[in-house]
């Protein structure tokens, strides 16, 4: 069901000069996306600005082990973000290119999906 959605918003920058873009669909869970900003803060600095597109709303449940069947729905266990080919997922603005791009690439490793770099049209 993921992979035959066609998305419309959300597919071109809007406030960076580079940004990351998301070719596969999957769950981004919170971790994965706080490992990504963690890692473009720590090389931009105070040398450039990073933007998030996209948020984890939605509520993965999960049951205890070695518990039997039954008895209604498991705790939230984490949150994950729902991406689609096409979907914009950070945008960054640094002082140089090069920066700009070392960071996305930083961040490209700490995802488990694949992505491509773009670069705003002036």
């Amino acid at each position: 069901m993921l992979n035959r959605v066609v998305i419309t918003r959300g597919t071109t920058l809007v406030h960076g000069q580079y940004g990351l873009k998301a070719l596969e669909s999957r769950f981004i869970t919170d971790r994965q996306i706080e490992s990504i900003t963690k890692e473009v803060k720590r090389i931009l600095g105070k040398r450039g600005r990073l933007w998030l597109r996209i948020f984890p709303h939605k509520p993965v449940t999960k049951k205890p082990p070695e518990v039997r069947m039954g008895s209604g729905k498991g705790d939230h266990d984490h949150f994950v973000a729902q991406v689609h080919p096409g979907k914009i997922l950070l945008e960054v603005s640094a002082a140089t290119a090069e920066l700009a791009l070392q960071s996305l690439k930083a961040a490209t490793h700490k995802l488990p999906i694949s992505v491509k770099v773009i670069r705003a049209e002036t």
